[in-house]
Protein backbone atom coordinates (compact mmCIF):
# COMPACT_ATOMS: atom_id res chain seq x y z
CA UNK A 1 0.00 0.00 0.00
CA UNK A 2 1.06 3.71 -0.30
CA UNK A 3 0.16 4.68 3.00
CA UNK A 4 3.42 6.08 4.78
CA UNK A 5 1.67 7.97 7.59
CA UNK A 6 -0.90 7.79 10.57
CA UNK A 7 -2.46 11.07 12.68
CA UNK A 8 -5.27 10.62 14.91
CA UNK A 9 -7.86 13.04 16.92
CA UNK A 10 -8.27 11.23 20.32
CA UNK A 11 -11.53 13.72 20.99
CA UNK A 12 -13.13 13.40 17.90
CA UNK A 13 -11.95 9.59 17.06
CA UNK A 14 -10.91 10.64 13.72
CA UNK A 15 -8.42 8.88 11.73
CA UNK A 16 -6.25 10.47 9.12
CA UNK A 17 -4.44 8.33 6.48
CA UNK A 18 -1.71 9.99 4.21
CA UNK A 19 -0.83 8.19 0.77
CA UNK A 20 1.77 8.81 -1.00
CA UNK A 21 1.68 9.11 -4.98
CA UNK A 22 -0.52 11.74 -7.06
CA UNK A 23 -1.57 11.67 -10.92
CA UNK A 24 -1.15 15.51 -11.12
CA UNK A 25 1.83 17.93 -10.49
CA UNK A 26 0.10 20.93 -8.69
CA UNK A 27 2.48 23.48 -7.95
CA UNK A 28 1.33 24.80 -4.67
CA UNK A 29 0.94 21.08 -3.88
CA UNK A 30 1.77 21.01 0.09
CA UNK A 31 3.95 18.31 0.29
CA UNK A 32 6.61 20.11 -1.55
CA UNK A 33 6.92 21.89 1.69
CA UNK A 34 5.78 19.49 4.36
CA UNK A 35 5.05 15.86 3.47
CA UNK A 36 3.34 15.05 7.31
CA UNK A 37 0.37 15.89 8.75
CA UNK A 38 -0.03 20.05 8.84
CA UNK A 39 -2.31 19.34 11.72
CA UNK A 40 0.76 18.52 14.37
CA UNK A 41 2.36 21.03 16.56
CA UNK A 42 5.99 20.13 14.81
CA UNK A 43 4.61 20.76 11.27
CA UNK A 44 2.36 23.38 11.62
CA UNK A 45 4.77 25.42 13.22
CA UNK A 46 7.21 24.75 9.48
CA UNK A 47 4.33 25.51 7.54
CA UNK A 48 2.93 28.05 8.95
CA UNK A 49 6.09 29.96 10.35
CA UNK A 50 8.22 29.51 7.48
CA UNK A 51 10.61 27.16 8.94
CA UNK A 52 12.73 24.72 6.98
CA UNK A 53 10.98 21.52 5.30
CA UNK A 54 12.64 18.45 7.08
CA UNK A 55 11.08 15.28 5.15
CA UNK A 56 10.63 15.10 1.41
CA UNK A 57 10.19 11.44 0.59
CA UNK A 58 8.31 8.92 3.43
CA UNK A 59 10.68 6.78 5.08
CA UNK A 60 8.51 3.70 5.10
CA UNK A 61 4.98 2.58 3.60
CA UNK A 62 2.48 0.36 5.81
CA UNK A 63 0.81 -3.05 4.39
CA UNK A 64 -2.65 -3.01 4.35
CA UNK A 65 -2.27 -5.50 7.96
CA UNK A 66 -0.16 -2.86 9.32
CA UNK A 67 -2.44 -0.29 8.64
CA UNK A 68 -5.59 -2.14 10.76
CA UNK A 69 -2.72 -3.12 13.11
CA UNK A 70 -2.32 0.13 14.26
CA UNK A 71 -5.57 1.61 14.77
CA UNK A 72 -7.02 -1.97 16.28
CA UNK A 73 -5.75 -0.01 19.36
CA UNK A 74 -7.91 2.99 18.73
CA UNK A 75 -11.20 4.01 19.08
CA UNK A 76 -12.38 5.10 15.71
CA UNK A 77 -15.36 6.90 14.20
CA UNK A 78 -13.96 7.83 11.41
CA UNK A 79 -11.27 7.64 9.01
CA UNK A 80 -9.85 10.36 6.23
CA UNK A 81 -8.36 9.23 3.20
CA UNK A 82 -5.98 12.11 2.24
CA UNK A 83 -2.85 12.64 0.01
CA UNK A 84 -1.25 12.69 -2.06
CA UNK A 85 -4.28 11.14 -3.81
CA UNK A 86 -5.09 8.02 -1.92
CA UNK A 87 -7.82 6.93 -4.75
CA UNK A 88 -4.78 5.76 -6.70
CA UNK A 89 -3.81 2.82 -4.06
CA UNK A 90 -5.28 -0.52 -5.49
CA UNK A 91 -5.44 -1.63 -2.22
CA UNK A 92 -7.82 1.30 -0.93
CA UNK A 93 -11.03 -0.80 -1.13
CA UNK A 94 -10.17 -3.72 0.22
CA UNK A 95 -8.81 -1.14 2.99
CA UNK A 96 -12.13 0.55 3.40
CA UNK A 97 -13.91 -2.82 3.49
CA UNK A 98 -11.84 -3.49 6.26
CA UNK A 99 -12.75 -0.45 8.36
CA UNK A 100 -16.18 -0.85 7.90
CA UNK A 101 -16.22 -4.11 8.71
CA UNK A 102 -13.93 -3.89 12.06
CA UNK A 103 -15.28 -0.13 12.96
CA UNK A 104 -18.33 0.47 11.38
CA UNK A 105 -16.48 3.80 10.52
CA UNK A 106 -17.25 6.79 8.80
CA UNK A 107 -14.99 6.76 5.40
CA UNK A 108 -14.46 10.09 3.75
CA UNK A 109 -12.24 9.94 0.42
CA UNK A 110 -10.33 13.29 -0.45
CA UNK A 111 -9.66 13.27 -3.99
CA UNK A 112 -8.78 14.73 -7.32
CA UNK A 113 -11.52 13.40 -9.28
CA UNK A 114 -9.28 11.98 -11.92
CA UNK A 115 -9.72 8.81 -10.85
CA UNK A 116 -12.37 7.25 -9.28
CA UNK A 117 -11.80 4.06 -7.59
CA UNK A 118 -14.37 1.31 -6.17
CA UNK A 119 -16.45 3.27 -3.68
CA UNK A 120 -18.55 0.45 -2.09
CA UNK A 121 -17.32 1.38 1.35
CA UNK A 122 -16.80 5.49 0.79
CA UNK A 123 -19.42 7.16 3.14
CA UNK A 124 -18.18 10.97 1.33
CA UNK A 125 -16.11 12.43 -1.22
CA UNK A 126 -13.91 15.63 -1.36
CA UNK A 127 -13.51 16.84 -4.49
CA UNK A 128 -10.73 19.05 -4.92
CA UNK A 129 -11.63 21.69 -8.19
CA UNK A 130 -7.52 22.79 -8.94
CA UNK A 131 -9.46 25.23 -11.21
CA UNK A 132 -12.41 25.27 -13.66
CA UNK A 133 -10.33 27.29 -16.35
CA UNK A 134 -8.97 25.13 -18.33
CA UNK A 135 -5.73 26.70 -19.71
CA UNK A 136 -5.68 27.57 -16.13
CA UNK A 137 -5.82 23.98 -14.75
CA UNK A 138 -3.10 22.76 -17.18
CA UNK A 139 -0.39 25.85 -16.48
CA UNK A 140 -0.81 24.46 -12.61
CA UNK A 141 -1.33 21.08 -12.88
CA UNK A 142 -0.06 20.16 -15.62
CA UNK A 143 -3.44 18.29 -17.26
CA UNK A 144 -6.32 19.27 -18.56
CA UNK A 145 -9.21 19.21 -16.44
CA UNK A 146 -11.88 17.55 -18.69
CA UNK A 147 -11.84 13.94 -16.80
CA UNK A 148 -12.00 15.48 -13.51
CA UNK A 149 -15.11 17.53 -14.14
CA UNK A 150 -16.88 14.46 -16.31
CA UNK A 151 -15.86 12.53 -12.95
CA UNK A 152 -17.63 14.74 -10.83
CA UNK A 153 -21.27 15.17 -12.73
CA UNK A 154 -20.76 11.13 -12.94
CA UNK A 155 -20.35 10.74 -8.75
CA UNK A 156 -22.77 13.34 -8.18
CA UNK A 157 -25.25 11.17 -10.38
CA UNK A 158 -24.36 7.89 -8.52
CA UNK A 159 -25.92 9.56 -5.45
CA UNK A 160 -22.29 9.48 -3.05
CA UNK A 161 -22.41 12.13 -0.56
CA UNK A 162 -20.33 15.62 -2.07
CA UNK A 163 -17.95 18.07 -0.46
CA UNK A 164 -15.72 20.55 -2.58
CA UNK A 165 -12.88 22.35 -1.79
CA UNK A 166 -10.36 24.59 -3.32
CA UNK A 167 -7.12 26.62 -3.19
CA UNK A 168 -7.48 30.74 -3.48
CA UNK A 169 -3.96 31.79 -5.20
CA UNK A 170 -3.76 35.52 -5.22
CA UNK A 171 -3.97 36.93 -9.27
CA UNK A 172 -3.74 33.32 -10.37
CA UNK A 173 -6.85 30.41 -9.09
CA UNK A 174 -8.21 34.21 -7.39
CA UNK A 175 -11.55 35.88 -6.85
CA UNK A 176 -13.33 35.21 -10.63
CA UNK A 177 -11.61 31.77 -10.98
CA UNK A 178 -12.96 30.83 -7.77
CA UNK A 179 -16.33 32.09 -8.60
CA UNK A 180 -15.73 30.19 -12.03
CA UNK A 181 -15.63 26.63 -9.61
CA UNK A 182 -18.53 27.82 -7.28
CA UNK A 183 -20.80 28.54 -10.79
CA UNK A 184 -19.85 24.98 -12.09
CA UNK A 185 -20.74 23.44 -8.79
CA UNK A 186 -24.09 25.18 -8.60
CA UNK A 187 -24.62 24.07 -11.98
CA UNK A 188 -24.50 20.18 -10.26
CA UNK A 189 -25.92 21.28 -7.47
CA UNK A 190 -26.08 24.32 -5.38
CA UNK A 191 -26.51 22.87 -2.35
CA UNK A 192 -23.05 20.87 -2.38
CA UNK A 193 -20.79 22.27 0.22
CA UNK A 194 -17.49 24.29 -1.20
CA UNK A 195 -14.23 25.02 1.17
CA UNK A 196 -11.59 27.68 0.05
CA UNK A 197 -8.36 27.52 1.47
CA UNK A 198 -5.83 29.68 1.30
CA UNK A 199 -2.15 29.60 -0.65
CA UNK A 200 0.57 29.24 1.91
CA UNK A 201 3.93 30.10 -0.28
CA UNK A 202 5.33 26.74 -1.50
CA UNK A 203 8.71 25.93 -3.81
CA UNK A 204 9.92 28.27 -6.18
CA UNK A 205 6.33 30.15 -7.39
CA UNK A 206 5.94 33.42 -7.56
CA UNK A 207 2.80 33.97 -5.59
CA UNK A 208 2.42 35.83 -2.29
CA UNK A 209 0.38 34.56 0.85
CA UNK A 210 -3.60 36.13 0.44
CA UNK A 211 -4.09 39.48 1.94
CA UNK A 212 -6.31 40.15 4.44
CA UNK A 213 -9.97 40.13 3.20
CA UNK A 214 -8.85 38.58 -0.08
CA UNK A 215 -10.57 34.87 1.07
CA UNK A 216 -13.84 36.48 2.45
CA UNK A 217 -14.07 38.17 -0.74
CA UNK A 218 -13.51 35.17 -2.72
CA UNK A 219 -15.95 33.45 -0.42
CA UNK A 220 -19.01 36.06 -1.07
CA UNK A 221 -18.31 36.17 -4.83
CA UNK A 222 -18.77 31.94 -4.43
CA UNK A 223 -21.52 32.36 -1.81
CA UNK A 224 -23.83 33.83 -4.96
CA UNK A 225 -23.98 30.63 -6.43
CA UNK A 226 -23.60 28.07 -3.55
CA UNK A 227 -26.19 27.85 -0.32
CA UNK A 228 -23.13 26.84 1.67
CA UNK A 229 -19.48 28.29 1.18
CA UNK A 230 -16.64 28.42 4.05
CA UNK A 231 -13.05 29.20 3.52
CA UNK A 232 -9.76 28.91 5.65
CA UNK A 233 -7.13 31.62 5.95
CA UNK A 234 -4.46 29.72 7.05
CA UNK A 235 -3.98 32.05 10.69
CA UNK A 236 -7.00 29.06 12.21
CA UNK A 237 -5.70 27.09 15.56
CA UNK A 238 -6.60 23.44 16.10
CA UNK A 239 -9.83 22.65 16.96
CA UNK A 240 -8.60 19.69 18.51
CA UNK A 241 -5.62 17.72 19.43
CA UNK A 242 -3.52 15.65 16.99
CA UNK A 243 -1.27 12.92 18.10
CA UNK A 244 0.93 10.87 15.43
CA UNK A 245 0.33 7.33 15.19
CA UNK A 246 2.96 5.97 12.53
Amino acid sequence: MNVYHITYGPDTKIVQLHFWGCNLGCRACLLKREIYDCHLKETKDRIFQGQNMVNKTPEKFLDLEEVMQLLGKLEVDEVIFMGAEPALDPQLPQLTEALHREFSSYNVLLTNGFYVPDLTHIDEVVFSIKAYTDKLHRDYTGASNKKALENFVTLYKSGVRLRTESVFIPEYIDGPETEEIARFIAGVDKSIPHRIDAYIPTGDNPWRRPAPGEIENAASLAGKHLQDVSYLTGSEDLRYEVVRIF
